[in-house]
Parts: structure tokens; C-alpha cells; sequence
């Protein structure tokens, strides 16, 4: 059996004027508009669930937290996190590192990469040394770059043991 695996996640929301951002369990207060979802539409966490569950093989964010279920309506996403985690440790699971990327025009990601690392070590339980994000944008290209959406990509290593 091996006892690594990574796994990769995608997730994409539309933006909107005139409604809160938030990315890696943080609020983006400077942002021009936030991003529309079932949930409060967090793409960083929402690929990150999607890379852990898929280097684990339990599936994805959408079969454990169905759009169309109304509990998860409005719901932060630091909470699927925090759920996916405990859902890895129950498989004997932990994480290693994960790596992410940041897709997004506008505002500027980065005087806001040292708080996302720290919410999103501790829900992984590891140092924030594990947690790797990086941004950048489009280049004005696409549906990022007229500021019509944003994405988010992330890697996970996991390991038993």
C-alpha cells in the first residue's frame, strides 16, 4: 500500500458587485466585488477540500456538501475544511503540505497571503511552513480577466502514518 498520495482541486465562482470576498477563510475588505456560490463562495478552500478528498479518494467538495442541500447555504467555508480534515484523520490520513494558487485581477492577493496561511494551517493542523499560496492574475484575459470571475488551483500531500 503507499502511504502518499497528492491530489489536485479547481474551483471557479462568478464575481459580483456589492457583495463580501472572502479567500482562504479570510474577508477581503479592499475587494471591488465578492464571489456568488451556495456558500460564501470561498475558491481557495473550495479547491483545497477538492485536492485533499481526491489525494484520499473520497470524492469531492460537491458530494459532501451538495449545492443543493440548504444547510450548507451561506455557510463559511472554513467549516467543509475543518470537516474534510477530521474526514482524512478518521482514514488515518494527515497532511504534508499543500500548495495553492490564486487566479484574480483585482484586488491584489498578496498583504493578504500572511493571514490566509495562518487560518488555513491551523484547519489543516499543520505550521504554516506546510501552507503555500501564490497569486496571480490572468493578464486581463478571459473571464478573470474582465473581472467576471476568479479560481483557484491547490495541490495536497497526503500521508498515513
Amino acid at each position: 500500500m503507499v502511504n502518499i498520495r497528492i491530489g489536485m482541486g479547481f474551483d471557479v465562482h462568478e464575481l459580483e458587485k456589492g457583495r463580501p470576498f472572502y479567500l482562504g477563510g479570510v474577508q477581503l475588505p479592499d475587494a471591488p466585488a465578492g464571489a456568488v456560490g451556495h456558500s460564501d463562495a470561498d475558491v481557495l478552500i473550495h479547491a483545497l477540500c477538492d485536492a485533499l478528498l481526491g489525494a484520499a479518494n473520497m470524492r469531492d467538495i460537491g458530494f459532501h456538501f451538495a449545492n443543493t442541500d440548504n444547510r450548507w447555504k451561506g455557510m463559511d467555508s472554513k467549516f467543509f475544511l475543518k470537516e474534510v480534515t477530521a474526514m482524512l484523520h478518521a482514514k488515518q490520513w494527515k497532511v504534508v503540505n499543500v500548495d495553492c494558487t490564486i487566479v484574480l485581477e483585482k484586488p491584489k492577493v498578496n498583504p493578504h497571503i500572511p493571514a490566509m496561511k495562518k487560518v488555513l494551517a491551523e484547519l489543516l493542523h499543520v505550521s504554516e511552513e506546510e501552507v503555500s499560496i501564490k497569486a496571480t492574475t490572468n493578464e486581463k484575459m478571459g473571464y478573470v480577466g474582465r473581472e467576471e470571475g476568479v479560481c483557484a488551483y491547490a495541490v495536497a500531500l497526503i500521508h498515513k502514518g
